[in-house]
């Protein structure tokens, strides 16, 4: 019964922060370009440039991986804070808020890195 309490908290905390990510796909502001794809003529996908599309792509995935990797923040420190001084769970919770750390680290890496190569992309060719 522990363990499930365990997985229906965790699963809780990732819903709270993965539900406002694809609530924003509705805001009228946010618009990845991918659906206004038509069947007739007039395809708005045809003529949106593809380095535009792929930075788009890109954001929105690594803005995915960005809001999971706070997740597992934000998991660890919950773990630290009811570990109750217990030091396997205060482990746990250390290698957890590493793990975070270190994909923030790689997420934010690799977004500069590819808006770097897109930015470059359209410079070169512009």
């Amino acid at each position: 019964m522990k363990n499930i309490s365990k997985h229906l908290i965790s699963l809780a905390i990732i819903a709270f922060l993965v539900v406002p990510a694809f609530a924003l796909t509705a805001h009228a502001q946010f618009d990845p370009g991918l659906n206004q794809v038509s069947t007739g003529l007039n395809n708005s996908l045809s003529q949106t440039d593809p380095r535009t599309v792929i930075g788009r792509i890109i954001n929105m995935a690594l803005g995915f991986l960005g809001v999971l990797a706070v997740g597992i923040v934000l998991l660890g420190g919950f773990k630290w804070m009811t570990a109750g001084g217990n030091e396997e769970k205060t482990g746990e919770a250390k290698k957890l808020l590493g793990a975070g750390v270190i994909g923030l680290v790689i997420i934010l890496s690799s977004w500069a890195i590819a808006n770097f190569i897109i930015n470059s992309l359209n410079t070169a060719v512009n």
